[in-house]
């Protein structure tokens, strides 16, 4: 008797920690009038509308993006908003809805979940405050109301202190992508200068050998000429050495000939 008192004292206390619109209000209404008192002065440059986009087959409640001043985002939230009435016959619980909620999550690109719900409002787990449900779903919380606001500051500074981080990773991306490149650049350029090198080679090499060619045909045609030269030569000594007695020696006619010449 004495724990169920107590439960009902801490339901009852719940129940007045929450904002007394929530009463006149649903679950998502009460969270997005919160959102909205705290947007100009907390989240200048957030991003907190309702997922409209069911293109999949299924959509969250709301969805959260804040962004520095560069534009880039920092931290983007699925979030899913369940309720029910204390005279509800079957009761839901939160771990009913975290699957299609981790659905919407990647559907829609977001890096957190959190499901904010007055489900099992008995739970002494969902009743602390903020539950990681890491080791179900990988980054995904459950929460009461009251920790609304709460998950999204300190989800959105965890994201902001990552940040300079991230653009370091994404910095050292980028130089190892730049690295790539020159090598692949540097490696392009050796295979073409290799492939140019053998066309070139070839081709000296062919030279060459038309040169030796040339070369050889040359000697050819000055031996040839030289060939030419001494035969011309002995034929010169020849045409020299010829002389009357020797064309008349051995011939009797020719030398009548030229002796009955001789006479006259």
């Amino acid at each position: 008797i004495k724990d169920r008192d107590e439960a009902i004292e801490r339901l009852k206390d719940m129940k007045a920690r929450l904002s007394t619109k929530m009463l006149g209000e649903t679950l998502e209404q009460h969270c997005e009038v919160a959102f909205n008192q705290l947007r100009a002065t907390a989240f200048p440059r957030a991003y907190f509308e309702k997922d409209n986009d069911a293109r999949t087959g299924s959509k969250g409640d709301f969805i959260f993006k804040d962004f520095d001043e560069q534009g880039t985002e920092i931290v983007s939230i699925m979030f899913e908003m369940k309720n029910e009435a204390d005279t509800t016959a079957t009761k839901k619980r939160n771990e009913d809805f975290l699957k299609e909620l981790d659905k919407d999550r990647n559907e829609k690109g977001c890096e957190y979940a959190v499901l904010v719900s007055l489900l099992e409002s008995d739970s002494d787990l969902y009743n602390t405050g903020i539950v990681d449900m890491g080791y179900r779903y990988p980054k995904m919380y459950v929460v009461r109301p009251q920790f609304f606001i709460p998950m999204i500051t300190l989800l959105r500074n965890a994201a902001t202190n990552a940040l300079k981080y991230k653009q370091e990773l994404a910095l050292i991306k980028e130089q190892n992508i730049d690295i790539t490149h020159f090598e692949e650049n540097l490696e392009n350029f050796k295979d073409a200068f290799s492939k140019n090198y053998d066309i070139a080679s070839r081709k000296f090499q062919t030279a060459v050998a038309e040169i030796d060619k040339s070369i050889d045909h040359l000697q050819k045609t000055k031996d040839a000429l030289l060939s030419s030269d001494r035969q011309l030569r002995l034929a010169n000594d020849k045409a020299q050495d010829v002389t009357i007695k020797k064309l008349t020696r051995n011939n009797e006619t020719m030398t009548q000939k030229f002796k009955e010449l001789g006479d006259l």
